[in-house]
C-alpha cells in the first residue's frame, strides 16, 4: 500500500446524518469521492436525494434514510438499513446538529434539552447502534465544534455545552472500545464555514469575527470534508480519542 493509497476507502460503507444540506452533503461527497459507498440519514428524507446524486455521480452507491437523530429506534434502524443494503458500516461521521442563540436567562427548559438530544444524545446513540456492528479498523467521527473549547460572542449556552461534551463522548468511547474493539473515535471542531445554521447569524456578526482567524477567512467545507476523509482513513490508523480543530487558527487566538 501507497501512502496515497492509505487515503482510500474502496469497498467501505459510511453513515453520515443531517446529510441533507451544508456540511453533510460536503462529508457525503468527499467520503464518495474517496470511494466510500453511503448510507444517508436526516429527518427532510426528500432533500437527501440531492446528497444521493452527488455520491452515484462519483460511481459509488447511496441509501436515503429518514432519521431523527434524538430517537435512539431512529438510529438503530438507519444502521440496520445499511447492514441489509450493503452488508457492513465502516465509518460513521456524526453530523446532526442544530443550534439556538438565546440568552441563557431566557432559553426555556425545551429549548435547552432539544439542542443536547439532538447535538449529544443523538450522537451517542448513533455510536450505539454503529459500535454493535462495525468490525475492527472502522473509524466513527463526531462533529464537534470549535464553541465547545472556546466562546464567540454569541448566547449559545446549549449548543456549547452539547460540543463540549461531544469532546468528552469522543474521549470515553476511544478509550472503551480503541483497544477492545478496533473502533477509532475522534472528534473534529470546526470553526466559521457556511451552513444553515452560520446563516441564522446576526447580519455582519462572521465578519466580525475575522480578526480572530489567523488565516483571515471562513473555511471552505471541501477543507472541512478532507479531515473527514483522513480520520475515515488507513492513514489515520494511529489516531484515535482526540479533537482536531479545523479552525484556521481561532482557538489559538
Amino acid at each position: 500500500m501507497t501512502l496515497t493509497d492509505m487515503f482510500r476507502l474502496d469497498g467501505k460503507v459510511a453513515v453520515v446524518t443531517g446529510a441533507s444540506s451544508g456540511l453533510g452533503v460536503a462529508f457525503a461527497q468527499g467520503l464518495a469521492e474517496a470511494g466510500a459507498d453511503l448510507a444517508l440519514g436526516a429527518r427532510r428524507v426528500d432533500r437527501l436525494a440531492d446528497t444521493a446524486a452527488l455520491v452515484e455521480g462519483a460511481g459509488r452507491r447511496a441509501l436515503n434514510v429518514e432519521t431523527d437523530v434524538a430517537d435512539p429506534d431512529a438510529c438503530t434502524n438507519l444502521v440496520a438499513l445499511a447492514m441489509e443494503e450493503f452488508g457492513r458500516v465502516d465509518i460513521l461521521v456524526n453530523n446532526a446538529g442544530i443550534g439556538t442563540a438565546v440568552p441563557a436567562t431566557r432559553e426555556t427548559p425545551e429549548q435547552f434539552r432539544q439542542v443536547i438530544d439532538v447535538n449529544l444524545n443523538g450522537c451517542y446513540w448513533m455510536a450505539q447502534a454503529c459500535g454493535r456492528v462495525m468490525q475492527p479498523g472502522s473509524s466513527i467521527i463526531n462533529i464537534s465544534s470549535v464553541l465547545g473549547i472556546t466562546t464567540a460572542g454569541l448566547p449559545q449556552a446549549a449548543y456549547a455545552a452539547s460540543k463540549a461534551g461531544l469532546i468528552g463522548l469522543t474521549r470515553d468511547l476511544a478509550q472503551q472500545w480503541t483497544g477492545r474493539k478496533g473502533i477509532r473515535v475522534n472528534s473534529i471542531a470546526p470553526g466559521f464555514f457556511d451552513s444553515e445554521m452560520t446563516d441564522q447569524y446576526p447580519p455582519g456578526y462572521l465578519e466580525s469575527q475575522a480578526p480572530r482567524i489567523p488565516t483571515g477567512r471562513k473555511g471552505d467545507p471541501a477543507e472541512l470534508a478532507a479531515a473527514v476523509v483522513f480520520l475515515a482513513s488507513d492513514a489515520a490508523g494511529y489516531i484515535t480519542g482526540q479533537t482536531i480543530a479545523v479552525d484556521g487558527g481561532l482557538t489559538i487566538t
